[in-house]
């Protein structure tokens, strides 16, 4: 693990217990960017094809990642808003229509879908809270269901849904079911094939390791031409680079939702960062991840006056967990964690801790002496 330890260099006295967010670069990141950037200063755009090269390196690594039939079935999107836009206002609504999500999501796999409320499209929110949350999904998708959209992973309490429990379900009931998998790709295995999902998104700015402003888009290939376009351009046509042509048609591949220009900049640092994530492997990572996030659970747990709001059972959780102090104001906490360095955030009606698979242990125990310090306030 030291090889990897030394891919990430944090300041003396620096906490970093916030991947859930925006995360550290690994060093491999930050070297091919500057390896860009002065080639660049250098030469320009003189070796395009080593850039298209790294481009097609990163859609095969994400491929991988997400256990896609091809490489032709991730777009290269720049954030999972846009991605969640392309299924929102691609699909062909009827009045009546119902999109199912839970009370918990975060605002961008809400506001999407209550944006179609003029198509008359109706939102319905589901507890979580209960002992069984994907009985009470899949209970709510009726007749009218045309879609669940749901996150893998809250990004508030840190609870981890059953994902093939949900994507069986979706297929008995054929009910389109949509992943918001900014929470989970990077920090645990992730199987389209094994979900069942027609669509699934993410970021690559936090358990990716890579950079704000790129993220990854899965469509199943049978729906791709099912999705209107509402974006045009040079780089979405299937016979892209040919640019006397007249005649066109969009790309088969899930380029069709690239519009214009790629963002080489940002495929440079993901495609190091992800080529971290695969040296490890992914079951090490989650092994790993699995080890600390327990770490600061029963840690944090032991302390007198600490309400944990992520689930218990290890299962239920990926790389995160929340907690407020009884009685105490969240932002009281917030405020003297981040006076002394540690990184964390506020979410989910609490602070919320989101370590790596990378994370010093050690970081982890002063984590939970500092809250143990501050609740004996």
């Amino acid at each position: 693990m030291s090889m990897f330890h030394d891919e990430f260099d944090q300041s003396p006295g620096l906490r970093y217990l916030n991947h859930a967010a925006v995360a550290p670069w690994p060093r491999r990141a930050s070297h091919a960017v500057a390896r860009f950037a002065q080639e660049n200063v250098a030469q320009g755009a003189s070796d395009y094809p080593a850039w298209l090269a790294t481009e097609r390196r990163l859609r095969e690594r994400l491929a991988r990642l997400l256990n896609a039939p091809s490489r032709g079935d991730i777009a290269l999107v720049k954030n999972t808003s846009e991605a969640l836009s392309l299924v929102a206002f691609g699909l062909d609504w009827q009045p009546g229509d119902q999109v199912v999500i839970s009370d918990e999501e975060f605002p961008s796999n809400r506001v999407v879908w209550e944006a179609l409320a003029d198509q008359g499209v109706e939102v319905v929110q589901v507890s979580l809270a209960g002992a069984d949350p994907e009985a009470a999904l899949l209970n709510a998708c009726g007749r009218h269901t045309r879609l669940l959209a749901i996150s893998a992973v809250q990004f508030g309490s840190g609870l981890r849904l059953d994902l093939e429990r949900l994507g069986e379900g979706c297929q008995a009931r054929q009910v389109l079911f949509c992943i918001d998998a900014i929470q989970q790709i990077g920090a645990l295995p992730f199987d389209v094939q094994a979900y069942q999902c027609d669509f699934a998104m993410a970021d690559g700015h936090k358990w990716m390791l890579g950079p704000e402003g790129l993220g990854v888009f899965y469509c199943r290939a049978a729906l791709r031409p099912q999705l209107r376009l509402n974006a045009y351009g040079w780089h979405m046509l299937e016979h892209l680079g040919d640019f006397e042509r007249r005649q066109w048609q969009p790309a088969r591949s899930a380029r069709r939702f690239e519009c214009g220009s790629p963002n080489m900049l940002g495929a440079c640092a993901l495609e190091a960062s992800l080529s971290l994530l695969e040296d490890v492997g992914m079951e090490k990572v989650a092994r790993l991840l699995g080890q600390r996030v327990d770490q600061l659970y029963q840690g944090l747990a032991a302390i007198p006056g600490v309400c944990l709001h992520t689930p218990a059972a290890s299962q239920r959780r990926a790389g995160i967990v929340t907690i407020s102090l009884k009685g105490r104001p969240s932002t009281e906490l917030y405020q003297a964690l981040s006076a002394e360095r540690t990184i964390c955030a506020l979410r989910g009606g609490g602070v919320r801790f989101s370590p790596h698979f990378y994370t010093d242990e050690r970081l982890i125990d002063e984590t939970i002496q500092q809250v143990r310090r501050l609740a004996m306030r």
